[in-house]
């Protein structure tokens, strides 16, 4: 059985900085790419970062780019989000997903791209 599992959402003031975390059990973590998604109340859930298997590539919203890191550790089977410059409208609820997939380049900016979703994590930022 598949389990993504976030962590690491808060209230934080506008500026400061989370860093969500992801961790997955029941897959071969990695052979699946993931991705970091987030939905704001009233709104739909939109991309926001996304990993290939091995990490090597990565991919960004144009509104997180230069603000947001993914990562991931596979020994650990642990995603992470690491957000600066928080801002108001970063504000929501944030779901790691994975995909699992035979192309090691594989990067997933579609949520119908994924198998598997995690309850969720959330952010609050404060102005």
């Amino acid at each position: 059985q598949v389990q993504l599992v976030e962590s690491g959402g808060r209230l934080v003031q506008a500026g400061g900085s989370l860093r969500l975390s992801c961790a997955a059990s029941g897959l071969t973590f990695s052979r699946y790419a993931m991705g970091w998604f987030r939905q704001a109340p009233g709104k739909e859930r939109e991309f926001v970062a996304a990993i290939t298997w091995s990490g090597s590539s990565t991919r960004y919203s144009d509104s997180v780019k230069g603000r947001f890191t993914i990562s991931r550790d596979n020994a650990k089977n642990t995603v992470y989000l690491q957000m600066n410059s928080l801002k108001p409208e970063d504000t929501g609820v944030y779901y790691c997903a994975a995909v699992g997939t035979y192309a090691g380049s594989f990067i997933g900016t579609s949520s119908e791209s994924y198998d598997y979703w995690g309850q969720g994590t959330q952010v609050t930022v404060s102005s």
